[in-house]
């Protein structure tokens, strides 16, 4: 033990160690401490109940608001009048196979351009799950629709329906490619 450096080093360090076990200037602190355990704990109250939220949705905006006076109902006499329009069906024409089925049972899957002809043809599926093809001017649909026009993605057909005083009307319609 003749090396002076370990000598130092077993000095300081027992200067170091003899300064941890003085317990000097902590009684005031120790008699806190003591004095806060001594003390009844307090008990933590549980958190409230969250209530959910729940979306109300109204569903009578469409109606009448009830702070409101109800409004006179006025009956319309409407005259009947003659048919002016010179829109007529054929009922003497043999009915075609794609109009024993409604527009809605029918979808356009698809067209054909057959052979050096420019004629277009639909694919037309009914709801059986058969194929048929369908140029302009045939009929299709229960409202004796005849084709107008036949598109690559579409199909135009003009229908001629009760117009609801004894005649007819022409509507428009459109049949879209069924991308299913």
């Amino acid at each position: 033990m003749n090396n002076p450096r370990i000598l130092y080093l077993v000095a300081t360090l027992s200067v170091f160690l003899s300064g941890c076990g003085v317990n000097d200037g902590f009684s005031d602190l120790d008699r806190f401490m003591k004095e806060i355990d001594s003390k009844p704990r307090g008990r933590i109250e549980a958190l409230p109940e969250v209530n959910v939220y729940r979306a109300f949705s109204y569903s009578a905006a469409s109606r009448r608001s009830p702070f409101l006076p109800p409004q006179d109902v006025v009956e319309n006499v409407i005259a009947v009048q003659e048919d002016q329009s010179n829109v007529k069906p054929n009922l003497d024409r043999v009915p075609e196979i794609l109009e024993s089925f409604s527009l809605g049972q029918l979808k356009m899957v698809g067209t054909l351009q057959r052979g050096q002809d420019d004629i277009l043809w639909a694919l037309i599926s009914d709801h059986q799950g058969s194929i048929h093809m369908a140029s302009k001017g045939q009929y299709m649909g229960k409202n004796h629709g005849r084709i107008l026009d036949i598109d690559s993605g579409r199909l135009d057909l003009i229908e001629i329906v009760p117009n609801g005083y004894g005649g007819w009307l022409e509507r428009p319609r459109t049949v879209a490619l069924d991308d299913q």
